[in-house]
């Protein structure tokens, strides 16, 4: 029997996922979802996320690989000047972190997590206000949801309406029809007595 954590992770639509953390197996309904999740992520644990390297088919272009990390990932490169002379450097936001999850498309039509790596170099920071912030990113995307679904649930109930008129019409074209050929065989039973009569009526005659 499969336990409620795993159940849980294989459905990322789920509003409880806000709460779950990255592992390697967890499934998406698309790239933007998977994206979305990483990112309300960042957001808990205090650091920002950025959008990576992607991998695409050589066929139509595609993407079908996708790297979100942390916006500390690699080094600052220095810039050098128009006359060669080094710009005075900024405080660099580079500290070669690696933290980062690998999502790749799948056969099954799912994005799934193939790697995770959970360690940051640097220290994590949660303020209010971006905690206040994936809180509404999370609240708006429940809305749109539940509006979509509101209107997948109009659009299943004209359907079945006009599933249940063309149903009816087709019923009553049968009951016509099987009117038609009841009344076809009552005149053929009419007909039978007299073919009998005129069938004696023949041998009579010979």
């Amino acid at each position: 029997m499969e336990d409620e954590d795993d159940s849980a992770t294989k459905n990322s639509n789920n509003t409880d996922d806000f709460a779950i953390e990255p592992r390697e197996g967890i499934e998406f309904e698309s790239e933007d979802a998977a994206k979305m999740f990483y990112d309300d992520y960042s957001r808990r644990l205090g650091f920002v996320m950025r959008v990576m390297s992607c991998r695409r088919s050589e066929k139509d272009g595609r993407i079908l690989a996708r790297r979100f990390g942390c916006n500390k990932e690699g080094h600052c490169v220095s810039i050098r000047g128009k006359f060669g002379s080094v710009r005075k450097p900024r405080p660099s936001t580079r500290e070669g972190c690696k933290a980062m999850i690998h999502v790749k498309y799948d056969r099954s039509g799912k994005w799934v997590i193939t790697k995770f790596v959970k360690e940051h170099n640097h220290p994590l920071v949660v303020s209010p206000r971006e905690a206040r912030h994936t809180l509404d990113e999370k609240d708006k995307r429940i809305q749109e949801l539940t509006i979509e679904l509101r209107n997948k649930k109009r659009l299943c109930a004209a359907y079945k309406e006009q599933l249940d008129a063309f149903a009816k019409i087709v019923e009553e074209h049968s009951e016509q029809i099987a009117k038609k050929v009841e009344n076809v065989v009552n005149n053929l039973k009419e007909f039978e007595p007299l073919e009998l009569a005129l069938l004696r009526s023949k041998q009579d005659a010979i």
